[in-house]
């Protein structure tokens, strides 16, 4: 059954440099400009600095960082998740590459010969649940 594209904007998505900073803030929780460039750029240099500063500010363009107030030196946190951020980039192939259909995708993952047999119970219980509850609201 194919569904309607949802539109998720083209500028939503980050670039691999922008997302090497928010893995850095999922896992920190908040972070200076300096605790990330050290992170990012080990014996780096102002060059550096002035990188993560930039990327930080197109991530707050981007809706996915923001500023702590109040906090010296300035921190930054993560505005997105990153199951949010998993969910756009997966939304982009479903409406790029499928049709707006998730069947495809599904279908091509669960194929995969490197699903382990726990990978395969995770998904068929996902299916039964996921039965369950369409039945449940079944008028």
């Amino acid at each position: 059954m194919s569904r309607r594209p949802t539109s998720v904007p083209r500028n939503a998505d980050v670039t691999d440099a922008e997302l090497a900073v928010l893995q850095q803030l999922w896992e920190r929780g908040a972070a200076t400009v300096r605790d990330l460039a050290d992170a990012l750029y080990p014996g780096g240099d102002a060059v550096h600095y002035a990188t993560v500063q930039k990327l930080l500010q197109r991530l707050q363009a981007k809706g996915c960082a923001r500023r702590i107030p109040n906090t010296t030196p300035i921190a930054f946190a993560a505005k997105v998740t990153r199951e949010v951020l998993v969910d756009r980039r997966l939304r982009r192939v479903v409406d790029d590459l499928c049709a707006g259909s998730l069947t495809p995708l599904l279908t091509h993952l669960t194929r995969r010969d490197e699903l382990t047999v726990q990978e395969r119970r995770e998904l068929e219980e996902f299916v039964r649940n996921l039965e369950q509850r369409i039945r449940a609201n079944d008028p």
